[in-house]
């Protein structure tokens, strides 16, 4: 029977993708679980692998075209069998408009209406004259304002117009990436109907930093500051568990297990690689596996289940010496945490004004499923611990 070949649906957040190159062509054999094409998703290069095995018989998107979810892009058949069925029996959305393809044929445009009259007659107040003139000299009336009773527009501000110059906007428009488009879908899902709420706290960096330094002098793993604070979070995630929830609409979601998030700059947008069950990894594991998920997201390589589903998530700007940021929630998750930079600042010990390392971070939080009295509980534990480093290492180690 033959097999349809669609554009898949690897993410929640994924509309659409990239068929980057087919690495088979027509007429080839293939086998199950073998790679068919290369195709970048909203957040990663990857293979799209065959489901049957069979003889690729049609090919129906190509190289470059951007495609909706769902659409029918090849089939897989038997060297005589009748493929018309595969064809026909399924929903084929037209290829967006995108790198590389073509739109299907539009009707000619017709002419353009007239937007000065249009404008006039619905959006803006003004006299007879002004519209007649307006229209006979090509001016837009809603780049005028009115002078006349109520802000109406009468002639003198058309003629005003006319002498003055044009304001032009001078830029070439950049099309989206399939990240930034999903960037945007995330961010406009979360931020308009999500309530947030922010909790800032300063923590004093002085500890973790020797801390980093003696840590990286006895072992072969070197964690960065982004480590410890994975780390940090875990251990205060897994005091206050209340924090590691989601809010479904209809309930809470605890979680059983911390998975955190870690916001990763990339070249057209951000990607957040999740470190899975935290808690009870120790640093040296957490720091190995950052590194090595930070490398494919750069190198677009990760796979669905590597960059979805955290319960919490970390963004540290620190590195780029930014103060204090906050961070806008990825639904479902309930809460997450923004980093600065650490600072050198006066600060006031023992009566006498010396220098200390400081550190601004600001929790963002879902008001729907938290309140602030268990975000303040989070923020003073996380603190706590990144002041007291000695408890990022197993028990046997401190004893």
């Amino acid at each position: 029977m033959a097999s349809r070949v669609v554009m898949p649906k690897l993410t929640d957040t994924m509309e659409e993708g990239v068929l980057l190159a087919w690495k088979k062509r027509e007429g080839d054999l293939v086998q199950a679980g073998e790679a068919l094409a290369e195709i970048e998703t909203d957040k990663a290069i990857m293979d799209l692998e065959a489901f049957a095995s069979g003889i690729l018989r049609k090919i129906l998107v190509q190289d470059g075209a951007t495609v909706m979810s769902g659409t029918l892009i090849g089939v897989i058949g038997g060297v005589d069998e009748d493929i018309t069925s595969a064809l026909t029996d399924t929903i084929t959305a037209a290829p967006s408009v995108g790198v590389g393809t073509t739109p299907s044929a539009s009707p000619a445009p017709g002419p353009a209406p007239d937007s000065h009259s249009s404008s006039v007659e619905t959006r803006f107040i003004a006299s007879p004259r002004a519209k007649a003139l307006a229209i006979d000299k090509g001016i837009d009336l809603s780049t005028i304002t009115g002078s006349g009773p109520g802000g109406r527009i009468v002639e003198e501000d058309v003629v005003n117009a006319e002498t003055s110059p044009p304001i032009r906007q001078p830029g070439i428009d950049q099309p989206l990436s399939q990240m930034r488009k999903a960037i945007a879908r995330a961010t406009t899902q979360s931020k308009a109907p999500v309530p947030h709420f922010y909790l800032t706290s300063e923590i004093d960096m002085e500890q973790a930093e020797r801390f980093r330094d003696q840590f990286k002098q006895n072992r072969t793993a070197h964690p960065s500051v982004t480590d410890l604070l994975i780390k940090a979070a875990a251990i205060a995630l897994s005091r206050h568990p209340d924090i590691n929830v989601s809010f479904t609409g209809t309930a809470i979601r605890r979680h059983a297990r911390i998975d955190i998030g870690i916001a990763v700059g990339v070249e057209d947008g951000l990607i957040t690689p999740v470190i899975r069950d935290c808690a009870p990894k120790s640093l040296e594991n957490i720091a190995a596996e950052s590194r090595a998920l930070i490398d494919r997201a750069r190198e677009k390589r990760l796979q669905p289940q590597e960059y979805t589903a955290a319960t919490f998530s970390i963004s540290n700007l620190g590195m780029f010496d930014v103060e204090n940021f906050i961070a806008i929630l990825i639904p479902p998750q309930a809460a997450s945490i923004a980093v600065g930079a650490i600072r050198d600042v006066p600060v006031v010990k023992d009566g006498t004004v010396t220098v200390g390392r400081r550190m601004k971070v600001t929790l963002s939080c879902d008001h729907r499923a938290l309140d602030g009295v268990q975000g303040a509980g989070f923020l003073k534990e996380f603190k706590r611990i990144l002041e007291h480093p000695v408890e990022l290492l197993p028990s046997k180690e401190t004893s």
